[in-house]
């Protein structure tokens, strides 16, 4: 019985995912139309947000710029690697390690962000030097009610910071790591095994996401209301969706796939249809949110003033001055 059953399963169900050209060449009208609109998804995506980096540069000052253009480059570059990743089934490993390490910079940007807009690290501390901060916030401790309010310090904004960048440092370098240990064989996700490499880094890279979101989320949660005139909340439940989209959705749709329940369909295997359908849900997805946070960013800061416009000032300063000093 076992063995008609293993003889009924197609071949290409067993192998890794197909080259680029053969798959291209098995595509059917509507296939094909697929994918050529969520490349034009993808591509849109890229240009608004080559469009929006000129504008912050001409519109923010210096060093919120980086911040934000920084932030607004999370969901177009995703759906960029999520568009290689389509076309290219062999290199969805390497894209989506590739948004991952993009997306752990963004994470220590949005608490960057967080803090810029109160003024900077100095103006931050002078404001909340001493005010008891609630830490029973998500995803952590949400369900931790009896922690006790910390009061903000040097030192625990120190703590703050460093959580967060410790996700950039060690996401990439934990990736730069799989890759090598790929080469060699010793990396695959569809390896479950104890022995395998795979089920060890995974899940710290877990931990590591949840220690990293964790002082994002305190911040957040105890000076939104200093900053709700700049459409904080909505950038920061952006901000969220990205998360919860790029990381927790394509895990589901990875477990899904190893479990077998999305069912094998040459010329891909049950995995690699897995990924795919995660590339191309992700594309949508990212180009719906570029188009949000395009908008969110863009009508929330004026323009800089010109150098002229800045010379005009100091002269009527400086004349104001001068007539002072004159009627004294």
């Amino acid at each position: 019985m076992e063995d008609n059953l293993n003889g009924t399963i197609d071949p290409a169900c067993l192998q890794e995912p197909p080259l680029a050209i053969d798959m291209i060449r098995q595509l059917d009208t509507f296939e094909f139309c697929l994918f050529a609109m969520l490349t034009f998804m993808s591509c849109v995506s890229l240009i608004l947000y080559l469009e929006q980096c000129v504008y912050i540069y001409k519109k923010v000052s210096y060093p919120k710029k980086s911040t934000i253009i920084w932030i607004n480059g999370a969901a177009p570059a995703i759906a960029t690697l999520a568009c290689f990743g389509m076309w290219i089934p062999r290199a969805v490993m390497f894209t989506d390690m590739a948004g991952n390490c993009y997306f752990a910079v963004v994470v220590y940007k949005v608490l960057v962000l967080l803090i810029e807009e109160q003024g900077g690290s100095s103006t931050f501390l002078n404001n909340f030097s001493g005010t008891p901060f609630r830490i029973n916030t998500g995803p952590c401790c949400c369900c931790c009610l009896c922690l006790p309010r910390v009061p903000m310090t040097r030192r625990m904004f120190f703590l703050l910071k460093v959580a967060a960048l410790q996700y950039a440092i060690l996401k990439t370098v934990l990736s730069v790591l799989s890759i090598i240990l790929w080469t060699n064989g010793n990396f695959d996700l569809s390896d479950l095994e104890i022995t395998g490499t795979a089920i060890w880094i995974n899940p710290f890279i877990g931990v590591l996401i949840l220690t990293a979101l964790w002082p994002v989320a305190i911040v957040f949660m105890n000076t939104k209301g200093f900053i709700q005139g700049i459409h904080i909340v909505p950038k920061y439940a952006m901000y969220q969706l990205i998360l919860v989209l790029s990381q927790l959705q394509t895990s589901i749709i990875n477990i899904l796939s190893l479990d077998g329940t999305i069912a094998c369909s040459p010329p891909f295997s049950s995995q690699a249809r897995g990924s795919m359908l995660s590339q191309q849900m992700m594309i949508m997805e990212m180009f719906i949110i570029t188009l949000v946070t395009r908008s969110l960013y863009r009508r929330t800061y004026d323009a800089l003033p010109s150098e002229e416009q800045i010379s005009k000032q100091n002269t009527g300063t400086a004349l104001q001055a001068s007539l002072v000093e004159h009627d004294v």
